[in-house]
């Protein structure tokens, strides 16, 4: 596997590749890589010859008193699992590559109104800056397929509209969330937990399952996400949200609407925040 840090050589092997009449799929991480990410490697190999893997901690989508400083930077661990797992090329820039002209001047991408809910809501501006440094990845790499995880389910609903929006010409696909035995969703994150945090976290995963069951018995949307606020919080975790949407485009749904919906949760275990999602439909 060849690690580039610019943007010339990764260049340079892309188009060798197309010379060869390869496709390109890309897969963006901020690294400190794990069974989850390597799940998105495998579904971009299965629909692409050659495979991108990008490592870069995204200052511009941290908010003040988030953990951008302490955000773990695993590089050399990175390295050698994405070799194991078929990466051709890891592109891992500087800032000062992904942001020539500093991060205050940048050009930003904003989506309107799907960014103004739920992350949006409780970490603004989070999603300018991920939609910038991913618009960046994919005119940089100019990939046939780009995969993302479903956990960061809204993301994954951001980038299809901008890429749509701007005419971007790259396939987007969501993997499956991949959880531990006990349910806990797959995440760098993770391992901030104490081992007594890390058994509240598994509230989390079954108060999604709970919402499900509630919404296939036909309870109210809203007393579904007042009890399920409720379980979190009795459960020793603070919930910023635990929600159910329209899965298209995450607006609330009406009472006769028949949209597929999905259930979202992020709360908050001591200094760690967690985010997971269950498609109910």
């Amino acid at each position: 596997m060849q690690t580039v840090t610019e943007t010339q050589a990764l260049r340079a092997a892309v188009r060798g590749w197309r010379a060869a009449g390869q496709t390109v799929g890309l897969v963006p991480t901020m690294g400190n890589l794990h069974e989850g990410h390597f799940a998105l490697l495998k579904l971009a190999r299965a629909r692409c010859d050659r495979v991108v893997a990008s490592v870069f901690v995204n200052p511009t989508q941290f908010g003040p008193g988030e953990d951008y400083e302490r955000y773990p930077r695993t590089l050399v661990r990175d390295q050698s699992g994405l070799a194991d797992h078929a990466c051709d090329l890891l592109f891992a820039p500087g800032v000062e590559v992904m942001y020539p002209f500093g991060t205050d001047d940048a050009v930003r991408v904003q989506v309107p109104r799907l960014t103004d809910t739920l992350e949006g809501a409780h970490r603004p501006g989070h999603f300018d800056g991920m939609a910038t440094v991913v618009c960046k990845l994919f005119n940089m790499v100019q990939p046939d397929v780009a995969v993302f995880g479903q956990k960061d389910f809204q993301q994954w609903r951001v980038i299809e509209r901008f890429v749509r929006d701007l005419g971007i010409p790259v396939a987007v696909l969501a993997a499956p969330i991949v959880r531990e035995a006990d349910g806990l969703a797959m995440s760098s994150r993770n391992q901030y937990l104490s081992p007594d945090e890390r058994q509240q976290a598994t509230a989390i995963h079954r108060t999604l399952l709970w919402m499900r069951d509630a919404q296939h018995e036909g309870r109210a949307r809203e007393e579904i996400e007042h009890e399920a606020m409720e379980r979190l919080r009795a459960a020793g975790l603070d919930p910023d949200y635990a929600a159910i949407r329209r899965s298209i485009d995450l607006a609330e749904p009406a009472e006769d609407d028949d949209e597929p919906r999905v259930a979202l949760i992020a709360a908050r275990l001591g200094a760690t925040r967690l985010i997971d999602n269950l498609v109910l439909d």
